[in-house]
């Protein structure tokens, strides 16, 4: 019986066991200090990385996926941790293939924007340069990290989280404390200024909005907020030059125009509703 049961929660891809996301973050944070210890430690040492990463954050993204992986072990054991390893590249989960355009355009539009933003306000910026060479590289790097980053937060956290909340107090909740809160340690150790990383902050945070208005609406494809995070991180850096000028006030501010958007067209309850539709049974639908 317990084989049965265990086998057709597998096959309809849900662990066998109840998450717990407040241990999941409290794990997050307790395997972040060594990492931050180190950070610290290093505070003067340069990466070599865009958007001056601080040598903490280079193992840091990982500790979502080892938090994940110690708890759904405990909870599941070895069958829990293959099917969380498996959503990593659960790309069929995307049945609808029109929500690659913004799961891969839609932070570079969002770049692309800020920038006319800043053109317009006459703020000083050069001129963009793109270094096509030097993306594919950007994007393995980025994707390496956003598994370790997704595969917990989207992976572990957020279905239990929406279980009892609404889809977005689930994002902003998971954008607080998995997101903003949780890059503050690493911000400073960049030598980021109070203003600039509250602002990148609160960019974070309404970021996750986005990320599981795309999750919702693809099947709850873990791969869907991996690819779309490794966006984020190669459209950043590469505005307009490795990162040089990147403002997390403008960014955020038209980030949050567009989960406003996002949450009016598709309901704060599942994010996953288009108000406009007809006859949708699915959140594959738009």
């Amino acid at each position: 019986m317990m084989q049965k049961r265990t086998k057709t929660a597998e096959n309809n891809g849900s662990a066998p066991f109840k998450k717990s996301p407040t241990k999941f973050f409290l794990l997050v944070f307790a395997l972040s200090i060594p990492f931050w210890l180190i950070g610290r430690m290093a505070e003067h040492a340069s990466t070599g990385l865009p958007l001056n990463i601080p040598v903490s954050a280079l193992g840091l993204p990982f500790c979502p996926l080892i938090a994940a992986l110690i708890l759904v072990y405990r909870e599941g054991e070895l069958g829990g941790i293959r099917r969380l390893l498996k959503r990593v590249f659960d790309h069929k989960r995307i049945k609808q293939k029109i929500w690659y355009v913004p799961i891969i355009f839609l932070m570079p539009a969002i770049m692309l924007l800020s920038y006319g933003v800043m053109r317009l306000m006459e703020l000083p910026i050069p001129q963009p340069h793109i270094p096509f060479l030097a993306i594919p590289t950007l994007f393995v790097v980025f994707f390496i990290g956003a598994v370790g980053e997704e595969t917990g937060w989207m992976g572990y956290a957020v279905d239990p989280m929406q279980d009892r909340w609404s889809a977005l107090k689930t994002s902003t909740i998971l954008g607080l404390v998995g997101g903003a809160i949780w890059h503050i340690v690493p911000l400073i150790q960049a030598h980021r200024t109070p203003a600039w990383i509250t602002w990148q902050c609160f960019t974070i945070l309404v970021t996750r909005i986005l990320v599981v208005w795309l999750y919702n609406n693809t099947g709850k494809s873990v791969f869907t907020a991996i690819l779309f995070h490794t966006m984020v991180n190669v459209s950043n850096s590469l505005f307009p030059n490795y990162g040089s000028h990147y403002d997390p006030a403008i960014v955020g501010l038209i980030t949050t125009m567009i989960a406003v958007i996002v949450t009016f067209l598709w309901g704060s309850k599942t994010l996953a509703r288009y108000r406009y539709a007809k006859n949708i049974n699915s959140a594959d639908s738009i």
